[in-house]
């Protein structure tokens, strides 16, 4: 059946990149990664970067994403030193000060961890600022204003009220956040719109309150039933057999239905989207990706599990049945060729998961997304001016030494 055409103003989105290129670009940046003992990650998620951009192409035309590592470098090592004075001059105040006030260090612990907060979402409104400076599309730039300060109190405070009102406040906090960024994002010389309101969200959360109600209901009851039986685990444990695997689809159906809405109110010169994700799709992805990722790994595991088990201070006659057996004959190796082997696997088990959630979800996740979204108002397109470029030279150094930047 011939595809039926859109409207010269839609503009639909394809995807061009295939698994077998992404895996073999995963491996390799990876395995330079482990290599390099991870100095060569910010060479690695720039590649994977223009890899994912350069598939993403609204109306043909593929996204250009322009950073470069030694930027993501620089950034990275200004945001150590900064973190480092932090820890070692502004912790050990906060320590001081707990120790001869309150006699414990808890107070410290818990005042350091207040202050690394903050600083967590200014981490994360900057790597936004950065990716969107180094996107182009039809050469045209893309830009987000700077105010992660103003960011990070704004989710300070969202969060707050999300705690306070025991989730029921996450719609909430989640339109305010997005909005917050959208109204400050610009393509060229047009600047996006979030439209709507909060309360468009209730229904697509509607699956995860009654999930987590019903599995903290569940878990308050079988604690309350083994107080006053006090026979030990009762059977109404096993009802988070059913809670928490419906609690997991209510939060993957909150983030899909929530990405959808807040699409389809954005807006910027007469320009719009209409996304249609399906939550369907995405939690096969999910599901399978991930079960395939386990069977691909439990061999290497279980194989490390005995290795490491040989290498343990253990006796060898501790392990039921081993007299003569696996574990026994492992420990005859050479130490040092034992923590070889050992290492090994860790980091093959490291590298495979990183290229396989890649190539199993990471992907399949953007290309879905991508293959169901498309511009609506293209013809106000030309319309839009060049953006000048913003020279955001530290990059995501923040994000990368609070480890908020591994994700593409």
């Amino acid at each position: 059946m011939a595809a039926t055409a859109l409207p010269p103003e839609r503009l639909p989105v394809q995807f061009a990149g295939t698994r077998k290129a992404l895996f073999w670009l995963a491996m390799r940046t990876g395995l330079f990664t482990v290599l390099t003992l991870g100095i060569y990650r910010f060479w690695m998620k720039t590649r994977l970067r223009r890899w994912y951009w350069s598939s993403i192409r609204p109306g043909g035309d593929p996204l250009e994403y322009t950073g470069q590592p030694i930027e993501k470098l620089i950034g990275f090592l200004i945001a150590v030193c900064i973190l480092a004075f932090y820890l070692a001059i502004i912790n050990l105040l906060l320590m001081f000060a707990s120790y001869a006030i309150f006699s414990s260090n808890v107070v410290a612990y818990l005042a350091s961890f207040a202050g690394v907060v903050p600083v967590l979402f200014y981490a994360q409104y900057r790597a936004r600022r950065y990716v969107l400076a180094r996107t182009r599309w039809r050469a045209v730039r893309f830009g987000l204003d700077p105010a992660a300060w103003r960011y990070s109190g704004v989710a300070l405070w969202q969060w707050i009220t999300v705690v306070v009102s025991f989730g029921l406040l996450w719609p909430r906090k989640t339109f305010r956040l997005e909005k917050f960024i959208t109204d400050r994002t610009a393509f060229g010389s047009a600047k996006l719109h979030q439209g709507g309101d909060w309360q468009m969200l209730l229904p697509a959360a509607a699956h995860l309150f009654i999930g987590a109600s019903f599995t903290l209901f569940t878990i308050l009851a079988a604690t309350e039933m083994e107080y006053e039986s006090y026979t030990g685990t009762t059977p109404f444990w096993s009802l988070l057999y059913l809670t928490i695997p419906y609690a997991i689809f209510g939060l993957i159906y909150y983030n899909v239905e929530s990405k959808r809405i807040l699409a389809n109110h954005k807006t910027a010169n007469g320009v719009g989207l209409l996304a249609k994700p399906r939550v369907a799709r995405i939690l096969r992805i999910n599901i399978l990706g991930y079960l395939g990722i386990a069977l691909l790994i439990l061999p290497i595991l279980v194989i490390l599990g005995f290795f490491t088990a040989a290498a343990s201070p253990l006796d060898p006659f501790d392990f039921p049945g081993q007299e003569g057996g696996l574990i026994y004959t492992i420990r005859q190796l050479p130490p040092f060729v034992l923590t070889g082997i050992i290492v090994f696997l860790y980091f093959v088990t490291f590298l495979l998961w990183f290229v396989l959630r890649h190539a199993l979800i990471t992907m399949p996740v953007i290309r879905h997304y991508a293959e169901t979204l498309t511009l609506t108002g293209a013809d106000n397109l030309p319309g839009v001016s060049q953006k000048a470029r913003d020279d955001f030279a530290e990059a995501e150094g923040f994000a990368e030494a609070l480890d908020l930047g591994a994700a593409i």
